[in-house]
Parts: C-alpha cells; structure tokens; sequence
C-alpha cells in the first residue's frame, strides 16, 4: 500500500478516522473490523469493513468530484454487467475532521491482475464487459471533465501535456521513438459516433479475476460518456501482441479507434512517470512497461 503522499492537496486518512466515520453514521456497523486494503490507487483510499464492504474514501478534493457520479449510476449499471462491479451500499458525509462524502460499497471478490502475461480467456471476458458498458442508455449521463481527469475527450486534447512530459522524461526515455508513436496515433481520425459509456481507469489494480477470467470490475472514478477509444487502453498494460488481436476483434475496433487507444495508453503513461517518480514506484514501473509496448507496436507496424 502506498504510503507516501502523491498529490500536494492530499489528505490524512487511517483506520482511527474511518472507524470514527462509520461508528458516527452508521452504528449498525461500528462493530465491525476495518482494515486498510493495499493499493497502489492515486485518488481514494480503501478500507474493508467487516467480510463484505468496503469503505471508499476520497484522497483529495478532485476525487470527492466521483461520489455522487458513483451512487448514482453504479446500482444502475450493475444489473447489466458481465461481471461485478462495487455497488454503493450508503454514503457518508463530511465529519470527524474529514471534509469529503464518501462510500461504503459492496465488497467485490477476485484476484487483482498483473500486467502483461494474460491470456486470450480474460481478453475476450474484458472485452465483452468494455461491449455491455457501451451499451447501457446514456441519458443524463456525465461528459469528460475534471471529475474523470478528461477521460473520453479527444485524444488531441492530450497532446499540451503529452508533450511536456516527454520532455520531463529526456533522458529516461527513447524520446524520439516516443514523440514519434505520440504524433502518429494523435494524428488518428476523432471519434465521430454517439458518445458511449467509458471506465477510464481498466488499469490491471482495477480488473479482478477468479479461475483466469474476468470477475470484477472496480474504481469507476473515470466514469463518463466520450469516445470509447479511451477504454481501448488496458490492452498494452496486460496483454501482448497475440492476445492484443483477440482483445481487438472482441471489440470490433477499427484502425483509428485503436490508434486513439494506443495513443490514450501512451499519454497517460509519460504523465504518470514524472508525477509519480517518487512517491509511486509499482505505477511508474507499469507506465515504463506500457511505453515499452507501443513503441514495440511501433517498430513492428514500421
């Protein structure tokens, strides 16, 4: 679990607050145990109380942007989804020196993935649940924004900070192969269909797997409607080239959706190695790892 401070506008969170927090809101549950989960997750702190919640807290006031995103559509969505995902179960308010509402969500069971190395089995089970995601009705639903960091917009949007953290990384990075991959999947047609449901986040610490295929979906923090090319992603952090085209056929994607995904996977790759350089060692080891992967594509493509 991460221990470290990531953000300068971060909290202080521990289990003494979260049990003061539940006892004070919800004393049908104060005897229950609470234990922190180990993460490396940037914005909310999880706890598990008692053998099936879990308590989801917000680590700064960007996140506290997610709550009620959450409660409301998470209960609507779960009932159309291959796999489980964490309902709200009730929410909490600000007390005890704690200035955010949060959740406690039902407890979801499953291993968290590793990166890279997984088969065509959980391929096809995320790619069938990234397909019923984009199915669920839209109405009313949130547009890209600062609750979700942007996640669904148009890759070009990306493109200021893409840029100056290539240029953070110089020296620690092919930058030149980099800058390359970056001009050529940004350059790919937009998105020009209905806006459609995206995770945003399906990193390898947000899947849970059972008997090696797909069981649980966590963390809808990047939760909005946009150009589902922003879910394309995951496919360079846990799979290789073989089960990347079975990921892709599931998905139906066409050559420019899967260009904007390979161009999400690298943008938000060479932003997190700078942030996190120091305070999140396991996440900028999987950004390097997902670098590695499309310039790989890349070079294989050329």
């Amino acid at each position: 679990m991460t221990t470290r401070k990531m953000h300068d506008d971060e909290i202080d969170i521990d289990e003494v607050l979260v049990r003061r927090l539940v006892a004070a809101q919800f004393p049908r549950w104060r005897e229950l145990p609470v234990t922190a989960v180990p993460s490396s997750g940037t914005d909310n702190a999880m706890y598990r109380l008692g053998p099936d919640m879990a308590v989801r807290l917000p680590r700064r006031p960007v996140a506290a942007l997610q709550v009620a995103k959450e409660q409301l559509w998470l209960p609507r969505m779960a009932p159309r989804l291959p796999a489980a995902i964490p309902v709200p179960l009730a929410r909490g308010a600000p007390q005890e020196g704690y200035p955010f509402d949060w959740s406690v969500c039902r407890w979801v069971t499953g291993e968290t993935l590793l990166e890279g190395g997984n088969g065509a089995v959980l391929a096809q089970a995320l790619a069938r649940f990234i397909c019923a995601l984009r199915e669920i009705d839209t109405t009313g639903a949130p547009r890209p924004g600062q609750h979700n960091f942007g996640r669904g917009e148009p890759l070009i949007r990306r493109d200021g900070i893409t840029r100056r953290s290539i240029a953070a990384l110089e020296g620690e990075i092919d930058t030149t192969a980099v800058v390359a991959a970056w001009d050529a999947d940004s350059a790919a047609a937009a998105w020009h269909g209905a806006p459609v449901w995206v995770h945003g986040d399906l990193s390898a610490a947000n899947l849970l797997a059972k008997d090696g295929t797909l069981c649980g979906v966590i963390d809808f923090g990047g939760l909005a409607i946009g150009d589902p090319a922003a879910d394309i992603f995951v496919a360079w952090s846990l799979f290789d080239r073989d089960v990347r085209g079975v990921f892709r056929a599931v998905l139906d994607a066409d050559d420019a959706s899967w260009a904007r995904g390979r161009g999400w996977a690298l943008a938000l790759a060479l932003v997190a190695m700078p942030y996190y350089r120091q305070t999140n060692p396991p996440l900028v080891a999987r950004a390097r790892h997902v670098i590695g992967e499309i310039l790989a594509d890349h070079r294989d493509e050329g």
